[in-house]
C-alpha cells in the first residue's frame, strides 16, 4: 500500500493544504507537482480541484473582511475566468508529457525567481496596467490547464501595496471562485463523479492541513518558509522537465 502513488498523494495534499492555509496559495501548485512525478495531470485534478473548493470555501468565509475588493472584481476575476475557460478548452489537445513540460517549466520559473528575488533582495515593482492584465488572463489559462494560476497571478500582482492577510484573503476568493467553475466543468465532462470515493478518503487530511496551517499562520518566520517552498518547487519542477523528456 506504501508504494500506491494514490497514498503519496495524500501525503502531497496534506503539505499542500497546509501552505495554502498559512499563504493563501501554493496548494494546487505543490499537489499536483509532486504528484506528477507518479501520476497523470488528468487524472489528479477532478480530485485535487474540488477538495481545494471545499478548503478555500471554508477560509474565504473566515477571512472574508480582509478581501480586497478594488482589485479583485475590476482586474483579478474577469480576466482571470476567460483565462481559465480559454486553458480548460485546450487541455484535450494536449498530452500528458506536454501537460507536464509545460507545468514543470512554470513550476521552476516562478520558484527560481523567488528564490533569485529573496536572495538579491530585489524590490517588486509595480507592472504597467496593460502588463497587469496580459499576466493576469496568462494566470488564467495556466489555471486551466494545470489548476495553478498562482505563480503567474503572484506577478501580475507584483507592486501592489497589500499586507499579508489581505493578499492571502483575495487570493483564496480567487481559488474558491476559479475551482469552483472548474469543478463543475468536471462534473459536467464526466470525471468527477468517478472521482468522489478518493475525495471523500482525502477529506480529513484537508481538514488537517487547514488546522495546522491556521495555527501556523501567524507563528512561523514567512521569509524562511517560502525559501524552503519555493526551493521544493524548483526542485520539482526540473524533476517534471526531465520526466516528461525521457
Amino acid at each position: 500500500m506504501i508504494l500506491d502513488p494514490w497514498v503519496w498523494l495524500g501525503c502531497f495534499i496534506l503539505l499542500s493544504y497546509t501552505v495554502e492555509a498559512i499563504t493563501g496559495f501554493g496548494s494546487l501548485v505543490i499537489a499536483l507537482s509532486l504528484g506528477a512525478l507518479i501520476l497523470p495531470i488528468n487524472q489528479m485534478m477532478p480530485v485535487i480541484v474540488p477538495l481545494n473548493v471545499l478548503m478555500t470555501g471554508y477560509l474565504v468565509w473566515r477571512n472574508r473582511r480582509h478581501i480586497y475588493w478594488p482589485v479583485l472584481l475590476k482586474l483579478i476575476l474577469p480576466l482571470m475566468l476567460l483565462g481559465t475557460l480559454a486553458g480548460y478548452g485546450l487541455r484535450p489537445w494536449l498530452g500528458d508529457s506536454l501537460l507536464k513540460l509545460l507545468f514543470g517549466a512554470l513550476v521552476f520559473w516562478f520558484a527560481s525567481r523567488e528564490l533569485w528575488r529573496m536572495y538579491r533582495g530585489i524590490q517588486i515593482v509595480p507592472h504597467t496596467l496593460m502588463l497587469s492584465r496580459a499576466l493576469t488572463f496568462g494566470a488564467g489559462i495556466t489555471h486551466g490547464l494545470f489548476a495553478s494560476g498562482g505563480p503567474l497571478l503572484v506577478y501580475a500582482m507584483g507592486g501592489i501595496k497589500l499586507d499579508k492577510s489581505r493578499m492571502r484573503a483575495t487570493l483564496l476568493f480567487v481559488w474558491f471562485t476559479l475551482n469552483g467553475c472548474l469543478s463543475v466543468l468536471f462534473l459536467i465532462d464526466g470525471t468527477l463523479i468517478p472521482s468522489l470515493p478518493r475525495l471523500v478518503f482525502y477529506l480529513p487530511l484537508l481538514v488537517v492541513g487547514v488546522l495546522l496551517g491556521e495555527y501556523l499562520h501567524h507563528r512561523l518566520n514567512e521569509q524562511r518558509f517560502q525559501q524552503l517552498i519555493y526551493g521544493l518547487l524548483m526542485i520539482t519542477g526540473m524533476l517534471l522537465m526531465i520526466k516528461a523528456a525521457m
